[in-house]
């Protein structure tokens, strides 16, 4: 399968441009519909055109060999490539003619198979449109001009934002490739989210002998630097060279304090302990759990009244109750992203959550049936024991226009949080391990039990008893006070199960499997210009492609802070974003593709409107000559500022307006063989 067709000798040398064409038949994916010989031999007669012909595969390696020898024999100095998408083969073909000596930007792709042969069934208008498009192409190529790609150092260090599972996985990961690390955590305590849960599938094994040795593996490693009780303040830079200001809050203890323990007991201040969801009460000065890294002490200063009790009895040492933040400059080639989600903020009455203390959720009940819990693994409420207890599913997730109440932001939360349930079989499982006397009911719109051997668990809680009630999403579930008063709560529902039955269910207590939301990241998004999804979420480039890039480069996601993940799911995400991050820093630069805005000074007025559109904050002022100045390792190339430029001083590498003018008037334009036919 060789190339067919003829060349015509040019004239030599790079002035005058000499265009070579190429025509990709595709294995009959375009020459079954377009006339190929008719296109070639019309393009063959554009101006500046010496050689035009066509291949069976161009993309093949015979394919691309014949190329690089007509580019040779030819002495072409452009190349035109009239084949498939260019987001499949673009880059194969630019390397092609690189290897023939042709600057990679001197080639134009001309996608004449998504956008011609596989929307158009007649031959002759397929034909008509895959010679215009090249005709177009060609006109664009002869003001093509040659560009080197951006070459960016890489600091040769990665920050990673969030101490949970996912960012100590990523950390670690980063430094055992021998990559400097510095970890940030906004909370006093490293662990996130996980450190607080009691089991997790599929191993069922408990949640701290997995975080414990992984929190040990990051603090205990030499490349690692970690800052807890931090927060973001300011971050500017780009891919290779972050500069990020974080602000250190003061703990209010440290090292020197030998009898923290001594210090806690004389806090006379109690407030709500968060990482008991509530459940139990602390002092000011607190450490979650045994264990904990830091392992000392941190003061809750929204509780603490300085009083002064916890320093002497520490012996006036280790505990400084007047500590003031402090800024930190942290510089790095690549930002990880880590910083998780929240449970959904159940409302006060929804399910009679806030209004009946049998009513908590699935964290909370989580917290109950950890022994070191706030009930030392007892399942009780108000001081009662509980013998029947229900699990409504989907509080917070596949929400209803009409029926359920928007969150701040207006939306509802249409998507599923995918873990919910899996979670829920798993804790009725274990309940039914416990207890086995225990009635358990589960209320649920639908069970999405997705990942590998999951739906064990659904089969596991199904044979010992536990009673499954499919309620109508559009007719909820109602909780009231038993008027009989055999229980605390009465659950009304309509059972799909059944045909819609009326059931009325008395528990004991009620357990909502809330879902999982993204938390407020509005910083975040600003500083490092994240694109965010209609969830909330994070979005990366592609969730195949690309699955933990963000389109500004440098910057990777790691865990639940693309959407709703069990442990294995965030980890796994978190490894993949170290692997990426750390390929980058090892290559100790980075090649980026010229296409990027320039400034003619001449022309620019130092109207500054340029300044104000750019979404990357690409554009500064040049305040000695007074007019702007692109960062090219910032600009992405996107345009905006080329569009809105009133002087016409901005101009794009490879989307100059004569490059685009003449493609768009040779687009547009009939030939002038045709016109003499009409």
């Amino acid at each position: 399968m060789g190339l067919e067709g003829d060349c015509a000798n040019g004239v030599k040398g790079n002035q005058t441009p000499r265009i070579g064409v190429f025509v990709c038949r595709c294995g009959g994916n375009i020459s079954d519909v377009v006339d190929v010989d008719r296109v070639v031999e019309e393009a063959s007669r554009l101006p500046g055109v010496v050689c035009a012909m066509a291949h069976t595969f161009c993309c093949s390696d015979p394919g691309q060999g014949a190329i690089e020898q007509k580019i040779r024999q030819q002495g072409l100095n452009r190349a035109i490539m009239a084949a498939c998408s260019p987001s499949l083969h673009e880059m194969t073909f630019r390397r092609t003619v690189a290897r023939a000596g042709l600057n990679p930007y001197l080639f134009e792709h001309c996608n004449i198979r998504e956008q011609v042969s596989w929307v158009i069934k007649d031959q002759e208008q397929a034909t008509q449109k895959a010679s215009r498009l090249i005709r177009a192409a060609a006109a664009r190529a002869s003001h093509l001009r040659p560009l080197e790609k951006r070459r960016i150092p890489i600091h040769p260090s990665a920050l990673v934002i969030g101490g949970g599972a996912a960012g100590l996985t990523a950390a670690r990961d980063l430094a055992f490739r021998g990559i400097e690390v510095i970890l940030i955590e906004c909370t006093p305590f490293l662990g996130g989210r996980m450190a607080s849960l009691h089991r997790i599938y599929p191993t069922g094994r408990r949640a701290r002998d997995v975080i414990g040795p992984l929190i040990d593996e990051v603090v205990n490693h030499p490349k690692v630097t970690v800052y807890t009780n931090a927060q973001l303040e300011s971050a500017t830079g780009f891919i290779g060279n972050f500069l990020t200001t974080v602000r250190l809050m003061p703990r209010g203890v440290n090292s020197e304090c030998k009898d923290p323990e001594a210090a806690i007991a004389a806090c006379p201040e109690e407030c709500l302990d968060q990482f008991n969801l509530g459940l139990s009460r602390r002092r000011a000065i607190y450490k979650p759990y045994d264990g904990c890294w830091p392992p000392i002490p941190a003061i809750d200063w929204r509780s603490c009244t300085r009083c002064g009790a916890c320093y002497e009895a520490a012996g006036g040492k280790g505990i400084d109750l007047n500590e003031q933040p402090r800024l930190v400059e942290i510089r790095s080639g690549v930002v990880v992203l880590a910083v998780g989600l929240d449970t959904y903020p159940v409302r006060h009455g929804e399910y009679g959550y806030g209004v009946f203390p049998e009513v908590i959720t699935l964290h909370q009940l989580n917290r109950l049936m950890d022994p070191t819990g706030p009930t030392h693994g007892e399942i009780t409420v108000g001081g009662h024991s509980v013998r029947r207890i229900g699990f409504m599913h989907c509080v917070g997730s596949l929400q209803h226009k009409g029926i359920h109440k928007p969150m701040r932001d207006g939306k509802i939360n249409e998507y599923c949080s995918r873990v919910c349930c899996t979670t829920t079989m798993h804790t009725a499982a274990e309940l039914k391990e416990r207890f086995p006397n225990l009635q358990i009911y589960d209320f649920h719109e639908d069970i999405r039990t997705y990942g590998r051997k999951h739906e064990n668990y659904y089969d596991q809680v199904s044979e010992k008893g536990v009673a499954f009630i499919r309620f109508d999403p559009e007719r909820p579930p109602r909780v009231d006070r038993d008027p009989l008063g055999e229980a605390p709560l009465l659950v009304r529902t309509f059972d799909r199960l059944t045909f819609g039955e009326e059931l009325e269910v008395p528990l004991d207590m009620l357990v909502l499997a809330t879902g999982l939301v993204a938390r407020d990241m509005s910083k975040l998004v600003d500083l490092y210009h994240c694109s965010v999804g209609a969830d909330r979420f994070l979005m990366e480039v592609h969730p195949k492609l690309r699955p933990v890039e963000m389109a500004t480069s440098g910057v990777f996601l790691a865990g639940s802070v693309q959407g709703p993940m069990d442990t294995t799911e965030a980890t796994a995400a978190a490894a993949a974003a170290a692997a990426k991050a750390s390929a980058l820093i090892s290559s100790a630069h980075i090649e980026l593709d010229p296409f990027v805005a320039y400034v003619n000074e001449d022309l620019c007025s130092d109207c500054r409107i340029c300044l104000t559109v750019c979404p990357f904050s690409a554009i500064t002022r040049n305040e000695e000559k007074r007019v702007a100045r692109v960062n090219e390792a910032l600009c992405m190339g996107c345009g905006t500022c080329v569009a809105t430029c009133p002087s016409n001083a901005i101009q794009q590498a490879g989307f100059e307006d004569v490059q685009v003018k003449s493609e768009l008037m040779a687009l547009i334009s009939r030939p002038a063989e045709r016109l003499a036919a009409d």
